[in-house]
């Protein structure tokens, strides 16, 4: 879940594009994020894991509707989603 957050994340982070589909649909997509980062959430405690990304997500998709600030927390929020992602692909990987 990780993976798919982040990766939206990124996507609604490209500055054009990402506000396009964000305005045309009235802020659909970030109420649509806030439902998949309570799952992430859900998912991360259960799974004992970190919860920052997910945090940091249901933040962005509540002040994302501000068009700038937005930008800069879906930024944030994809590379730490990604990258906590990663940690936790390559500690499965060891076990």
């Amino acid at each position: 879940m990780k993976w798919i957050t982040g990766g939206l994340e990124a996507f609604f982070a490209i500055p054009v594009l990402g506000g396009i589909i964000i305005l045309g649909t009235s802020w659909a997509p970030l109420g649509i994020m806030l439902a998949l980062h309570i799952v992430t959430l859900i998912f991360a405690a259960r799974d004992f894991t970190s919860k920052t990304g997910s945090i940091f997500g249901i933040v962005t998709s509540v002040v994302g509707v501000v068009p700038f600030l937005g930008f800069i927390m879906h930024v944030v929020t994809a590379v730490i989603l990604l990258l906590d992602a990663s940690r936790s692909t390559a500690e499965e990987k060891t076990v």
